[in-house]
């Protein structure tokens, strides 16, 4: 399936929509954002008790151009994304200082317009470092990419690997769920060197 729009478009990889509620328990559904300007991952998964369901994943990309149709691009992906599968819950990837100060700063407006599209709708925003969410789905801050891919599909049951876009925002959604949706303390969990411990 795929949406487009003037400035950019919208893939759903590997979607399946799944019911938002299951008999046991409600389910709470949470949206991972990996924030890129050419590519935003997106990855939404529905938290049952102890279990993570898969719902859809994809990424939403933008032309190359000038600036503000990319990121009127990304706000228009993450408003569809949200209007349609309607989360409870948020997760972003935080920016890390990049090599290159100009990426760092494009980056920093994607993720930008990608958390103006989140506060709009009113929806409650955790924020996470690459570390720790590398470290709650593979076990260590360092993982590679296609070590991430690989895990978030074991741990949510996939028949084949999303993009590692995809698979990033996923990721972030998972470290979202086992963290206490973003109550750390009151999980067990704390932060020491951008860890989770």
């Amino acid at each position: 399936m795929r949406s487009k729009s003037k400035a950019g478009s919208v893939d759903r990889l590997l979607a399946r929509p799944l019911p938002l509620a299951t008999r046991a328990s409600p389910a709470i559904r949470i949206l991972g954002i990996d924030p890129g300007l050419t590519i935003t991952g997106f990855g939404i998964l529905d938290k049952c008790g102890g279990r993570l369901n898969y719902v859809t994943s994809g990424r939403i990309k933008t032309a190359q151009g000038e600036l503000a149709p990319r990121l009127k691009a990304i706000l228009d992906g993450v408003n569809e994304v949200i209007a349609k599968y309607r989360p409870q819950q948020v997760a972003v990837e935080k920016v890390f200082v990049n090599v290159n100060p100009q990426s760092t700063l494009l980056l920093g407006e994607a993720r930008g317009a990608a958390i103006c599209a989140v506060v709009e709708q009113d929806l409650p925003l955790s924020e996470y470092t690459a570390l720790q969410v590398k470290q709650a789905v593979v076990g260590t801050g360092h993982a590679k990419k296609e070590q991430v891919q690989e895990m978030v599909s074991r741990l949510l049951r996939l028949t084949a690997n999303p993009s590692l876009d995809a698979a990033d925002a996923l990721a972030c959604a998972i470290c979202h769920a086992h963290a206490g949706f973003g109550k750390l303390g009151a999980s067990g969990y704390r932060i020491k060197k951008g860890r989770l411990v």
